[in-house]
């Protein structure tokens, strides 16, 4: 008996589809993997960028790294966006959303104010909101009962975007200068127009498992997920934050040009490429609470070598941690999604807001934390902040196998 068969209520043949639905569709999951892809390649820019802005406008590393809110506050619309999407279709969401971001990440470069950074990354942040909403959820719909691999799908096309983002940055400061980066916006243009074309039939909110529960209900279901998880999201912000947001900086301070310290960051993110995928993937397999405590054990580990050894050495290092701290993004969204299969937006909407506020406070307390003691000190304190995560892991639910019929 085939997969699609098997989804068919009765035990009969299902519909076209019913069989759609019960099988991974490759075609539209890379689809909108390349959206994620294209879209957090320009939302990527404002890292290795904060060096430059630290220099042009004197900032302190707190004022820096508050710039990262600006982009990451708006996820508390995410809640709000998914609830709708569980009603009606904002495929234009996804499909605008490179063009937004492109436009506004493209003219940080003349923005001649902090206030006018601010405003930029807002729009940006606003951009990122709804494509973060909408597109997890298309993807997973999209995904049959292959949810992990769905998710890392998703997750290698943001981490391909992170890891071009710093190399096309960093390579237009030197080419074009930073007055020139406004060039880079036809790119997010010409996107969204060829995205419009191949996504425009494509439904947002197809048929899935049943009519969506009022808000109110579906988010006193997920409380016992959400306080498990919010503990591991905020430990593990320490760490995401640190060889993120603050890498480029920290290379900087012990003497790296501002080329290497942007390629050492697309050196995480390239590890984190394999990690997403083989995460999802083996959490179908092995379970998501395995994985997730692999890589809650494993990636202090690599931090903490990455800053105790010195030259090529530490490349090995920044690999290994890229690919196990990112390869559980994957897993806790698979998570989400399935702990309230009727509400996928809102759910999914609901982790993504807790996670990028959670991580938009750590980046301050970070960015404080290190223009007191040092960010080599601060990197130290986040990975064995990170241990404190594992005994939670234990608390949360176990998958379902599958929805009730």
């Amino acid at each position: 008996m085939k997969a699609g068969e098997l989804a068919t209520s009765g035990g009969g043949s299902g519909s076209p589809s019913t069989d759609r639905r019960a099988r991974f569709q490759t075609g539209g999951v890379v689809t909108i993997g390349i959206v994620h892809a294209i879209h957090d390649t320009y939302t990527a820019f404002l890292p290795p960028l904060l060096p430059v802005f630290i220099a042009k406008l004197m900032l302190s590393k707190m004022e820096a790294g508050l710039l990262s809110v600006f982009i990451q506050g708006p996820s508390i619309l995410q809640p709000f966006i998914g609830h709708l999407a569980d009603r009606v279709s904002l495929r234009y969401f996804v499909i605008l959303a490179p063009a937004v971001s492109a436009v506004a990440m493209s003219l940080l470069g003349v923005a001649p104010a902090y206030g006018a950074l601010a405003l930029l990354l807002l729009v940006a942040g606003i951009s990122a909101a709804s494509l973060h909403a909408v597109g997890p959820v298309m993807a997973g719909r999209l995904s049959g009962p292959n949810l992990g691999r769905g998710m890392g799908v998703w997750m290698v096309g943001g981490e391909l975007g992170r890891v071009l983002g710093p190399l096309v940055i960093v390579s237009a400061v030197q080419v074009l200068t930073l007055e020139g980066t406004p060039w880079l916006l036809t790119g997010g243009l010409l996107a969204s127009l060829i995205l419009y074309l191949r996504l425009r039939h494509v439904p947002g909110r197809p048929p899935d498992e049943g009519r969506p529960r009022p808000w109110r209900e579906a988010i006193r279901s997920m409380r016992g997920l959400l306080v498990p998880l919010g503990g591991i999201i905020t430990v593990r912000a320490f760490v995401l934050s640190a060889m993120t947001t603050y890498l480029p900086m920290y290379l900087s301070e012990k003497g790296a040009s501002l080329w290497f310290a942007g390629a050492a960051l697309s050196v995480v993110e390239a590890a984190g490429v394999a990690g997403a995928l083989l995460g999802g993937a083996l959490s179908d397999r092995l379970g998501r609470r395995w994985v997730l405590t692999a890589s809650m054990l494993s990636t202090p580990l690599f931090m903490v070598a990455f800053l105790f050894v010195e030259g090529w050495l530490q490349v090995p290092c920044l690999v290994l941690a890229g690919f196990s701290g990112l390869a559980v993004t994957p897993v806790i969204m698979a998570l989400v999604q399935e702990s309230l299969p009727q509400n996928r937006a809102l759910a999914n909407g609901v982790y993504m807001a807790i996670s990028f506020g959670l991580r938009s406070v750590v980046i301050v307390l970070l960015g404080a934390i290190g223009d007191v003691v040092g960010l080599h000190t601060a990197f130290l304190i986040s990975a064995l902040l990170a241990l404190a995560g594992v005994p939670l892991i234990r608390m949360l639910p176990r998958r379902r196998v599958a929805p009730a019929s």
